[in-house]
């Protein structure tokens, strides 16, 4: 996307109102943090492998309850701005949100109460730290870091204001005091 590089070497600030207008190409994806936009690139077999067994996990334990799960593609705007000037746009590899009021046309407006991130080699350890404060801040009840090349995921969760972290290994099951009674199977998850 020619103009986007332009904008960020002139440090353009971008919103969601200028990003839901970007003509991108088919597959073409970006998050945008604090207004910087950045391509997400496309994610390799293991990884959609994952996804999908989390996926399913979750969805079968949502079947008539309110939560529903969305797999990426899916826009997240944490700091929810009516008139679209806010500046966050993520796309989790998987967002779990209950409130209907949340769910909107495009995407999620505001925190979705679990986001599930599948690291690949194109995560920065500054964007990773970057988007933990941005869960925290905006109240993300639950942000589960999976890792595949070690088959561990940390599991963040929100105790008042602050994050409480746990890792889970290969052999565990999560708990998900989010959605009280899922229970996530990781050998499932990293055979998958």
């Amino acid at each position: 996307m020619s103009d986007l590089a332009y904008a960020e070497e002139k440090s353009t600030k971008f919103t969601y109102r200028d990003y839901k207008a970007w003509e991108l190409k088919p597959g073409e994806r970006y998050e945008l943090i604090d207004g910087v936009a950045y391509a997400i690139p496309t994610p390799n077999d293991r990884h959609q492998a994952i996804l999908m067994e989390l996926v399913r996990q979750i969805a079968n334990f949502l079947v008539d309850k309110p939560c529903k799960v969305r797999p990426a593609p899916y826009d997240v705007r944490l700091f929810y701005a009516e008139d679209e000037s806010d500046d966050v746009v993520v796309q989790p590899d998987i967002s779990v949100i209950c409130k209907e009021s949340k769910r909107g046309t495009e995407g999620c407006r505001g925190a979705p109460d679990i986001v599930v991130e599948i690291l690949s080699p194109s995560n920065t350890a500054i964007l990773m730290q970057r988007k933990l404060e941005l869960y925290q801040d905006a109240g993300v009840r639950e942000y589960w870091i999976v890792n595949p090349d070690n088959n561990v995921v940390t599991v963040y969760r929100l105790e008042g204001e602050r994050y409480v972290v746990q890792s889970y290994r290969a052999a565990d099951t999560i708990e998900a005091p989010a959605l009280p009674g899922l229970e996530v199977a990781l050998d499932r998850v990293f055979t998958a």
